[in-house]
């Protein structure tokens, strides 16, 4: 920011829509039907994803506005627990970032896929398909290649484009020309009872989560927006509510025109909406900007990441490796390398959609109730800021409550679905761990992370 308190409710508004609409809607919808029971499951899962993510964003910006400084979503760790404690579950996101580099290349090829191969390939080659993205682009990024701001802001427009697009299916005919509650209606011969449900709630919000992710980041508002206690609330709140609109929108013309039981075992579903739509042309243009968007947002993964390891390597979290830096180039390349290195091997590893979001969103589980549970150390350490003009939600402790439980039942519903995935998640957690007192712990950093409060 060139000044303090310039962001004022509009841009505010933009900028939330903006940190969690990324390229999850395109495939997670999918998912998140095949784990739902019924239609009325669907679309709570979705309408509760939106409810956690505002709950989570207004938990952030307060802490953002009680630990004001740069880069406060990892440095808060190191503020409010142990030592090992921040280690570790740092460690775990920049994997958990990864994997979500890895699940966003994945969407890609799974798209371009339908256009090279007149039969679906195998996971695997999906897989190459998607390591190669991530390898091209690290390529390009270790050349000291730039994509410039304008070309990300027309991929941004392509992306809404197509949201919008897709809302239109609404109004064309659907699923086998009924109108949409026909295909809401649950099976006849469905009988579930209450845990059946819980259970499928459950696991239907693992895919939604990952959807909503991106609200975290209003953890650096606190000092750059004018008039933060009103305007704070306001522009998330608003956002959100947006979001929820366009994302229940997008699910209602998906079961419109696929059908709420085929969409459990519909692949590339935004492209079938696009054929239904305006045929095999519109598929074809429609994939190949989806693609476009794809390679995009993985080169904005490529350069943002490695980022902020370098500042963690200088707050002495992560070894003094990471800082290394090519100066002709302006190329972080030993952070670059381990980023790009740690999302190939998860797709080597896991190679399917659904395996890499498991693992993803069980690590984010963590993260995401430790971080936030940071709130109720921050309010107690910081009492000398109430009612000096920032930012502090109401309903508290309700809001931070509500969403650290959610993602501890997002977090115990994968470890019921797919325990491996979980004992994955948690091996990681404990590995990270091991390392800081076999190898972090004794060691002097170049530098440590001082306490802003």
């Amino acid at each position: 920011m060139t000044s303090k308190n310039q962001l004022k409710l509009f841009d505010l508004t933009m900028i939330v829509i903006g940190l969690v609409i990324g390229m999850g809607i395109f495939r997670t919808a999918t998912t998140s039907a095949q784990a739902a029971l019924t239609p009325g499951v669907y679309f709570a899962a979705w309408i509760a994803g939106g409810v956690i993510a505002l709950c989570g964003a207004l938990t952030y910006a307060e802490i953002g506005s009680r630990f004001p400084i740069t880069g406060g979503y990892y440095k808060v760790f190191a503020e409010c627990y142990h030592p090992s404690v921040a280690f570790a579950i740092n460690c775990i996101i920049l994997i958990s970032n990864a994997a979500s580099l890895a699940l966003v290349a994945l969407i890609g090829s799974e798209y371009i896929s339908q256009l090279l191969f007149a039969t679906p390939p195998t996971d695997f080659v999906k897989a190459l398909i998607a390591m190669g993205a991530v390898a091209i682009f690290y390529g390009v990024n270790l050349a000291g290649l730039r994509m410039s701001s304008q070309t990300q802001n027309v991929l941004m427009l392509i992306k809404i484009s197509m949201i919008v697009v897709l809302i239109a299916g609404l109004f064309f005919p659907g699923a086998d020309s009924s109108p949409i509650t026909s295909s809401l209606k649950p099976a006849a011969d469905a009988a579930f009872t209450t845990m059946d449900y819980i259970k499928s709630f459950g696991i239907a919000l693992v895919a939604v989560s990952f959807t909503y992710g991106g609200y975290q980041q209003t953890i650096n508002f606190g000092e750059d927006v004018k008039d933060p206690r009103r305007t704070i609330p306001r522009g998330i709140f608003i956002g959100i509510l947006v979001i929820i609109g366009l994302y229940l929108l997008v699910q209602l013309a998906y079961v419109h025109m696929i059908g709420f039981y085929q969409l459990k075992t519909t692949s590339g579903i935004a492209a079938v909406v696009a054929e239904k739509m305006f045929g095999a042309t519109g598929k074809f243009i429609f994939t190949i900007l989806l693609f476009l968007a794809v390679l995009a947002y993985v080169n904005v993964l490529l350069l943002s990441n490695p980022r902020v390891m370098y500042a963690m390597s200088k707050d002495g979290i992560l070894p003094a490796a990471f800082k290394k830096t090519d100066q002709k180039r302006d190329v972080l390349t030993v952070s670059l390398t381990a980023f790009a290195a740690a999302s190939i091997l998860v797709l080597f590893f896991a190679n399917t959609f659904d395996k890499i979001l498991g693992f993803t969103i069980f690590l984010d589980s963590i993260g995401m109730a430790f971080s936030a549970a940071t709130i109720f150390i921050l309010r107690k350490r910081t009492r000398h800021l109430d009612n000096t003009g920032i930012y502090t939600m109401k309903l508290f402790p309700l809001m931070p409550v509500i969403f650290i439980s959610a993602y501890v039942f997002v977090g115990i519903s994968i470890l019921l679905s797919t325990p491996h995935l979980a004992y994955t998640g948690l091996a990681v957690f404990a590995l990270f761990l091991l390392i800081y007192f076999l190898v972090v712990k004794g060691k002097k950093p170049g530098q440590q992370v001082k306490s802003a409060l």
